[in-house]
């Protein structure tokens, strides 16, 4: 029986590449602190996909997933959606933890000592 990938599947690069040069303001402002291993030199990507989403940032080593969430996630069909992509990436043996965009922007220390807490242990 051949293993399903649910790592960035062929038929979802497209949206990933899109998604990549087109980052918010916030995710942009995040990804200047933690990428190229700023971070406690851990090794986050961008618009990594996992099953049929594509989340913000993904850090392989710990299982862990970043989301960075502006004003459209706070209806309640985009809620209800975040949700159960949530439900579904933590079944799978995935941390997730959301920030939103205002709080990225106030509280940058404090964004990136919760990101460090939910590092795995060594």
């Amino acid at each position: 029986m051949k293993k399903m990938c649910i790592h960035n599947r062929k038929e979802l690069l497209e949206s990933r590449k899109e998604l990549r040069k087109n980052l918010t303001p916030a995710e942009a402002f995040l990804w200047k602190h933690i990428r190229a291993k700023q971070l406690d030199d851990k090794k986050f990507v961008k618009q990594h996909s996992i099953g049929n989403y594509i989340v913000d940032f993904y850090l392989a080593s710990d299982k862990l997933i970043i989301e960075v969430d502006g004003g459209v996630h706070q209806n309640p069909s985009a809620m209800e959606y975040d949700e159960k992509r949530t439900v579904y990436l933590i079944e799978l043996g995935f941390s997730v933890i959301r920030f939103e965009n205002k709080m990225v922007f106030e509280n940058l220390q404090s964004v990136l000592s919760e990101i460090r807490g939910n590092f795995k242990e060594k």
